[in-house]
């Protein structure tokens, strides 16, 4: 397991050594330009503003461009991965390692005649050529000109999150608030008109299926689009409502996608991936097609949301090419870091669990072609924790007044937390804000969490003397810190009382003077900000400490769906003794159940098997700090 990396505060990656750790980027870019042999520019209703015209191929006529043939993606057993086994400091721009780069011989930029693979050339021509342009519009480039004062750069937000369908169906007009469409109306608009006949399908229940609904009532063809039965009626009732047939299948994605595949190969329909395929990653490349286009000066970097890897291999198969010195910087979550594994180890791994909370990103694998792609022309990768998402998708709201979807506001707290750890000052970065898909059930927790990754919020505990006078002395040792969360239950049973208390902090020698203050008075004190487990459950449960014999601690993953508890209630009771339960929703991603059982230690086997075969991801949580402090 990679331990978190303490590294000493660095300089930011220059362009210099950006250009030379991507030479084969370089020189396709060196092909490229020789092959630009004129610019032209022309309008049409306002949306593209320019164009490149390669040699040989007329970009104002697509179908002088060849057409793209590319054989089916062979399944392939893949190395399991944890997301422990590759964390890093928030903003450390990390994933790559000596394992990363392609062998010598197999860069994307050949082209040769035996590539059963599409060239530099094939997504730079084909991403020019999209007609995305037929129902999204070129997004708008802002600059955050409060979150620029407060980094010290140029903070520029490409606002997918506002992309309406240019198009109205019975005088409504559709929006899907997501950079979704552009892959799917792509693929779906190149397919020949009998394949578009047979109809189309794809499995997903967010931005995607809204993306392929809207293309298919654009196309005029029968799409199906497949869901878990654990969606929120509320996404499949939109989908539905734009024409599609909606399937609820199986407890999970994996369930849906296996129905969806199959269904697709016995009626001959058409299934389109939300990420892995030549032309989806091409529709998602015009985003960074409409940056370059928009932001003339000089860019440091781009920072993209991932999950399973479109939009940020479109986007580098075409910057790498026409501006190769601008860096292409992916943002994952801490607990769902496919892309960053997969990079690291060279070769695509598969994450045993990750976490549900930006769900728009919470992928196990990262696409073939997608991870091809990005192996090669990325700068890396940065990590960032739930908290900073939180924070980011406030700092948004404080900034233009909207609301982003967690995976959404990802890429705000990746070019925050960037520019933070290497001093970035005076340069321009460019955020993707990618959807605003929002649930209204998950803002509590956003509000909850929101000035704790902005560090601007601190959780303890201190250990205090079970006598009068105790709780004053204590709060005139917190001085004129703000405390706006405070957890205490008196127990005559014990000298000791365990406070659990929140302050607002403005920096961190503030909170560390505080800390040593109570240090000094013999207070034990114990900073809690980063435990995850204290601030989703523990913080409620102050005052439940208890002696339990061979009580077990575990945290589990429900579905929200009817029947999830007592499916669990029917594995594990009688058998075993429930000792603790404390729920916690987080919307369509499920439920974070904290659940304590008496399991001997002889029967640790039988309880891991009937763990297993439920089916809900689930943690053992005994080891965890914060459980020791409070609970036992």
């Amino acid at each position: 397991m990679a331990a978190l990396q303490a590294l000493p505060r660095p300089i930011a990656p220059s362009s210099a050594s950006s250009a030379s750790s991507h030479s084969n980027s370089s020189s396709c870019c060196a092909s490229a330009k020789s092959s630009l042999v004129s610019r032209r520019r022309w309008r049409n209703r306002g949306e593209k503003l320019s164009c490149f015209a390669v040699a040989g191929v007329d970009l104002t006529s697509p179908s002088t461009i060849p057409p793209l043939t590319t054989p089916p993606i062979e399944p392939v057993e893949l190395m399991k991965a944890t997301t422990d086994s590759l964390q890093y400091e928030s903003g450390f721009l990390g994933g790559i390692s000596g394992k990363t780069r392609p062998p010598w011989g197999a860069s994307w930029t050949s082209n040769a005649p035996s590539s059963d693979r599409p060239g530099a050339m094939d997504y730079l021509a084909h991403t020019l050529t999209s007609r995305v342009y037929d129902v999204a519009i070129e997004s708008p480039l802002q600059l955050a000109s409060k979150l620029s004062e407060r980094l010290g750069v140029q903070f520029w937000l490409k606002r997918e999150d506002l992309q309406p369908v240019s198009f109205t169906f019975f005088c409504i007009q559709f929006c899907v608030f997501s950079f979704k469409l552009r892959g799917a109306y792509n693929m779906m608009a190149n397919l020949p008109k009998e394949r578009l006949e047979k109809g189309v399908i794809c499995s997903s229940a967010g931005n995607h299926a809204q993306g392929v609904a809207l293309a298919a009532q654009k196309l005029g063809c029968n799409a199906v689009i497949v869901m878990p039965v654990t969606t929120p009626e509320i996404k499949w009732k939109s989908v539905e409502k734009l024409g599609a047939s909606v399937v609820l299948v199986g407890d999970s994605y994996d369930e849906a996608q296996a129905y969806a595949k199959g269904r697709a190969e016995k009626e001959g329909r058409m299934f389109i991936p939300p990420f892995d395929h030549p032309h989806v990653i091409m529709g998602q490349g015009t985003v960074g097609m409409e940056i370059i286009r928009q932001l003339r000066g000089p860019i440091h970097a781009i920072f993209v949301p991932v999950g399973g890897g479109g939009l940020i291999a479109g986007i580098a198969a075409y910057v790498k090419q026409v501006r190769p010195e601008v860096k292409i910087i992916g943002v994952e979550p801490s607990d769902a870091n496919a892309m960053a594994l997969s990079l690291h180890h060279g070769q695509r791994v598969m994450l045993e669990q990750v976490g549900g909370f930006a769900d728009g990103v919470a992928v196990k694998t990262v696409g073939e072609e997608t991870f091809r792609l990005c192996r090669e022309l990325i700068d890396g990768v940065v990590l960032v924790s739930r908290d900073a998402i939180c924070a980011s998708i406030k700092d948004m709201f404080e900034e233009k007044r909207s609301i982003l979807e967690p995976a959404g506001a990802l890429s705000l707290a990746g070019a925050e937390a960037y520019c933070k750890y290497y001093g970035l000052r005076g340069e321009s970065v460019v955020a993707i804000t990618s959807g605003a898909n929002m649930n209204f059930d998950r803002l509590r927790l956003v509000t909850e969490l929101a000035d704790v990754g902005r560090k601007q919020e601190a959780v303890l505990a201190t250990s205090l003397s079970e006598e009068p006078g105790s709780f004053k002395h204590f709060c005139q040792l917190v001085g004129a810190v703000n405390i706006t969360e405070f957890k205490y239950r008196y127990d005559a049973n014990k000298d000791k009382a365990l406070v659990l208390y929140s302050v607002g902090v403005h920096t961190s020698t503030e909170l560390k003077s505080m800390v040593g203050r109570m240090e000094s008075a013999q207070l034990q004190t114990v900073d809690l900000t980063d435990n995850d487990l204290a601030k989703d459950h523990l913080r409620h449960l102050v005052g439940g400490r208890t002696n339990v014999e061979n009580e077990l601690l575990c945290r589990f993953i429900f579905p929200e769906r009817p029947g999830a508890l007592m499916k669990f209630l029917d594995s594990f009771s009688p058998r075993w003794n429930i000792t603790l339960f404390h729920y916690r929703s987080q919307g369509a991603a499920g439920a974070n159940v904290l659940v304590g059982i008496q399991v001997a230690a002889g029967e640790m086997d039988e309880f891991r098997a009937i763990a297993a075969s439920l089916g809900y991801e689930y943690a053992l949580e005994m080891s965890n700090k914060a459980y020791q402090l409070l609970m036992n």
